[in-house]
């Protein structure tokens, strides 16, 4: 504790490895399909609802902005042991409810495990493997309209 307390570094969740592993599992789902998949890690929720914050955080990153409306995001509150998949209506509409659920249960397994970095390096091949599977690649229009690097909040 003391004055300056404010000037802290962030807390990483993440070694640099895994945080790589991450970044490149974001990449790879994306090679072949004009989909985007973002993760937001952070502390705690601040909203009740994690559906909610998932919500809030995918519009704050205007995740909403593709071209097909098929953005992902996958979103963790580490200590609240939280987590959520909030997919644009494009996505959305193409897989339901259910496919999210199951999504969320594998993540949950591999969590449980203490295997957070290898939960979601797995989730994000799913999802990519479904996004390629409902938006392949086209070489001529598709582009990287988001960032693929992880985004952490506090």
């Amino acid at each position: 504790m003391g004055i300056f307390s404010f000037f802290n570094k962030p807390k990483k969740f993440f070694s640099a490895t895994d945080n790589e592993q991450i970044v490149q599992a974001i990449r790879n789902a994306e090679k072949e399909t004009s989909g985007e998949v973002r993760v937001y890690v952070e502390s705690r929720n601040p909203l009740v609802n994690v559906m909610d914050r998932a919500s809030e955080i995918f519009f704050k990153l205007k995740m909403e902005k593709t071209d097909d409306r098929n953005a992902v995001l996958l979103y963790i509150a580490i200590k609240d042991k939280e987590l959520a998949l909030f997919g644009d209506e494009g996505i959305y509409k193409k897989v339901g409810a259910a496919y999210w659920d199951s999504e969320v249960k594998n993540m949950i397994a591999h969590f449980s495990k203490d295997n957070i970095s290898n939960g979601i390096e797995q989730c994000v091949q799913h999802i990519g493997q479904t996004l390629k599977e409902k938006f392949p690649y086209n070489s001529v229009t598709d582009k990287n309209e988001l960032p693929d690097e992880i985004v952490f909040g506090k």
